[in-house]
Order: C-alpha cells, then sequence, then structure tokens
C-alpha cells in the first residue's frame, strides 16, 4: 500500500479493498515512527480526521486518502496553525482555508501538519518551537525548507503526497534535498485565501511534493483556479494536467543554465547531476545548449529581501495588535527579528523598485527564451548536497547563515520574482557516504514561461518513465 501513490490508495477505497479508516491508522502509525527518528510533524491531529470520515461524502479523486498540510498560511478546522513560531503557539484555525476546501472536495482526509521554518524563512526546517527536521537519507542533514517537514514525511514512506508551499524555492528545494518531485505553479494557480489571496507580494504559491508526477498533476486539476478577490489569475490549461502524462512533450530546446543570477556556480555533485541530465534529455530526443539569461541577480535579491522583510514585519504587526500585545523579539527567531527590524524602516520608494526588478526580470527571462528558440531552462535546483544542521538555521548566526543561504539553491527565488512555474525532478544522486550510505539526492530544476506547467509536466512524465525514482527508500523508510 505505502508503494502506491495518493491515486492509487483512492482505488483500493473506491473498490472496497481497504477503508478510509484503515488507511487512516495506518497513516498515523508510519507518522509516529516517522517523527521519533526525522521529526517531521508540527502536530498530529488523528481526532479530527477520523470525524472528517465519520460524517461521511467523502467524494472525488481521492476519496479516503490521508493527507497532510505544512504548518505555515493554510488553515485546517480545528487543527494548530503556528506558522514555526512560538508567538503563534496557541494558534487555532477557525475554519478551513480555500485550499483546504478544495482538497476536502477532492476527498482527502486530514491527519496532521508538517514542520516549517519560523514563517518559512530560511532553506533549512530548524525552529526553536519544534527542533530541527532531519534528512531521512542522512540524519545530520537539513530536509531543505522551508517544506521540509513536507518533503521529508513523504520521502519516508509516510505518506505518497503532502501540501507544500514556494516562496523563494520552498517546495522545489526540500523536494531536491530529499529526493522527490516538486512542482511550483505560476502565480495565481491555486488559492491562498479567503483572507489573503496572495503571500509576499505575490512571490509566495502552494501545491504539493509528491513520490510521482501524477499526484502532482492530479491535485493541481483539482485545485487550480480562481477565487474571490484574487488580483492574479493564471489562464486555465487547455487541457487537464493529468491527461499531460499520457504522452511525450515534443521535441524541446532547453536551456542548460549553469551560473546562478548571483554570480554562484553548481559544485562537482551538482555538475555531474547536471551533465547527467543533459544527456538523459538528449537522449529522449530533446536539444540542450548551453545558455541562461542574463539577470541582475544583486538586485533581485536585495528586492526579495526588502518585499518579505516588510511583509513579515506587517503581518506580525497586525497579529499583534490582534491579540492585544505587541510581537516581542524573545518571541521570534532572532534573524526573523533582524527581518522585522528591516521591514518596518524599508521606504516605500523602495518596494516600489523592488516590483520593478522583478518584472525586469520576467521580461529579461522571456526575451532570453524568445532569441534562442528555447522551451525551457534547465539548472540544479541545489548548488551542492544538502547541508548540515545548523548551517542555514533562523538563530545561527546572521552573516554565515546568509552566505550559505546565498549559494545553496540560487536559481530557485527567481521563478517566484518572476511569477512563472518551475519544478525540481529527482534526477541524481550523490557517492555514498558514512552517514548517506544511499547517497544524497540533489534534484535538477526545470523552469519555463508563466502558465506553461502543462509543458512542465509532460517533460517529468517522460523523465519519470526514462529514470524513475519512487523505488528508491532512504535509510530512514518507515513505509
Amino acid at each position: 500500500m505505502t508503494q502506491m501513490d495518493g491515486l492509487g490508495q483512492a482505488k483500493l477505497v473506491r473498490d472496497k479493498q481497504v477503508t478510509a479508516s484503515e488507511l487512516l491508522d495506518a497513516a498515523v502509525s508510519r507518522a509516529q515512527k516517522a517523527q521519533a527518528r526525522i521529526n517531521c510533524f508540527a502536530a498530529l491531529f488523528p481526532d479530527l480526521a477520523r470525524e472528517q470520515i465519520a460524517r461521511g461524502g467523502l467524494e472525488g479523486p481521492y476519496a479516503g486518502v490521508p493527507f497532510v498540510t505544512k504548518d505555515l498560511a493554510v488553515g485546517v478546522r480545528g487543527a494548530p496553525l503556528t506558522g514555526g513560531s512560538r508567538a503563534y503557539r496557541d494558534v487555532v484555525s477557525a475554519d478551513d482555508t480555500t485550499l483546504v476546501k478544495r482538497y476536502r472536495e477532492a476527498g482527502l482526509v486530514f491527519f496532521g501538519s508538517t514542520t516549517t521554518p519560523e514563517f518559512g524563512l530560511t532553506l533549512t526546517t530548524e525552529s526553536t518551537l519544534y527542533g530541527q527536521t532531519r534528512n531521512p537519507w542522512d540524519l545530520t542533514r537539513i530536509a531543505g525548507g522551508s517544506s521540509g517537514g513536507a518533503a521529508a514525511a513523504v520521502a519516508a514512506g509516510v505518506l505518497p503526497v503532502a501540501q507544500a508551499s514556494d516562496g523563494g524555492g520552498s517546495i522545489r528545494i526540500p523536494a531536491a534535498c530529499c529526493g522527490v518531485f516538486g512542482l511550483k505553479p505560476s502565480r495565481g494557480r491555486t488559492p491562498m485565501g479567503p483572507s489573503r489571496t496572495e503571500g509576499w507580494n505575490g512571490l509566495s504559491t502552494v501545491h504539493v511534493v509528491s513520490r510521482t508526477v501524477r499526484d502532482s498533476a492530479a491535485l493541481l486539476d483539482l485545485t487550480q483556479g480562481a477565487e474571490t478577490g484574487s488580483r492574479y489569475i493564471a489562464a486555465p490549461p487547455a487541457r487537464p494536467y493529468l491527461s499531460e502524462l499520457d504522452r511525450d512533450p515534443k521535441r524541446l530546446r532547453i536551456a542548460l543554465w549553469r551560473t546562478a543570477p548571483n554570480g554562484t556556480k553548481p559544485d562537482a555533485d551538482a555538475t555531474a547531476g547536471l551533465e547527467a541530465t543533459a544527456k538523459l534529455l538528449e537522449s529522449l530526443g530533446h536539444v540542450v545548449v548551453e545558455a541562461g539569461p542574463m539577470l541582475n541577480g544583486e538586485a533581485l535579491g536585495k528586492a526579495g529581501l526588502f518585499t518579505i522583510s516588510a511583509n513579515i514585519a506587517a503581518q506580525l504587526d497586525e497579529y499583534g495588535a490582534a491579540r492585544g500585545r505587541p510581537v516581542m523579539d524573545d518571541e521570534i527567531e532572532p534573524v526573523t527579528a533582524g527581518m522585522v527590524r528591516l521591514g518596518r524602516t524599508v521606504p516605500m520608494v523602495e518596494l516600489a523598485k523592488a516590483n520593478n526588478v522583478f518584472i525586469t526580470a520576467a521580461i529579461q527571462y522571456e526575451h532570453f527564451l524568445d532569441a534562442g528558440g528555447f522551451d525551457l531552462t534547465l539548472s540544479p535546483t541545489l548548488h551542492r548536497a544538502p547541508d548540515l544542521l545548523g548551517t542555514m538555521a533562523l538563530t545561527a548566526d546572521t552573516q554565515k547563515m546568509g552566505e550559505a543561504v546565498a549559494g545553496f539553491a540560487p536559481h530557485c527565488a527567481v521563478f517566484n520574482h518572476m511569477g512563472a512555474p518551475a519544478m525540481s525532478v529527482p534526477l541524481h544522486w550523490t557517492a555514498p557516504t558514512a552517514t548517506a550510505p544511499a547517497g544524497l539526492p540533489i534534484g535538477m530544476m526545470f523552469g519555463a514561461r508563466c502558465g506553461q506547467e502543462g509543458l512542465l509536466l509532460a517533460l517529468a512524465g517522460q523523465l519519470e518513465r526514462a529514470a524513475p525514482w519512487a523505488h528508491r527508500k532512504p535509510p530512514e523508510w518507515v513505509g
């Protein structure tokens, strides 16, 4: 059963080979085992799931399949929602968010939430509130961030798919660290509401990490589309995303984009994965050409920092006002507190400039694709294997943490800046080590024009058939 994806588990329920309650009990048992080893859950609430099953009426393609959300901005009615912060430790969601309502309509059953660093602000899932989430391929290494709990749970075999979000690489980076598939949708593709229809001025979006491409495509079909009050609406797909997996894509021209906008080059491990992926693509009939857009990495980094810091400051000011006392520095992580201070002092003109920088990058990226006749870009998701725990935590030395973050996954955030879709595909593992006897995964990232998730998924399906990964199991496997 643990070898099946979510759609496969749903078929078992439909065919009455297993009940939703039996699926839930097994998933909870696996979650408890994983929690003891890799600490990937912020909360488990099986009683809410049992109540959902008892109410009946489970319908949809995923009817009866256990599911978990990330403990950040995606609320399940009656469940904790802390954002990984001590300041929010007592917050319980009063209602389902729009995304959760769409998941319920698909038949998913909610039994837990996965860990995140405070407010999703770094590339490792470590917090003072919940501790360190460990990588199931190597317990000394990070699971990535900010959806590290989700990716670790899927990689360890707790469940085949889990909700995740991405404001600067936070779906793709954990997927790459943990050896699973992760697609960041276009801006305006999936709902962020009901009270806010965008995160971080449009940088953030929501979807899933999964072991199979099929679950990612099916759940995008079931959740995509406009929501009330949204200022961005991605164009509806020409056909269901799931149907893109039925056939190989056309012959693609792909730009191998090696050097990140900030000038960082991938290390030997990431380079080996990049070269192997290029050869795989060519064996499938695609054309790979080494080329990349010329983007202003320094300006993009500054714009991202200012935008996110201003948003976090506004969020905490609003939360403090709502609860009747301001959020104090000793309630949040040291790096978070520094970002809040910065966010409260960023001049309004800098936010306007930041948005202009993002727009310029999007225009330059598409001009690059047009000029070279490219369909997609290819880069390593990670520029090196997953780091040791502690190096990028929000409690680390600010300068050292910033340097580690800047060189780890520097191609990722630009797709948030542009609002364009990108995916991390688990196509490469490093050589085994003493602490990682099966090697460490390093994902390969493909980027597309806004609205072209269908093309990415078609290629992902072809790659999955040519170089399958779902059979790979990390040492910490609970399935």
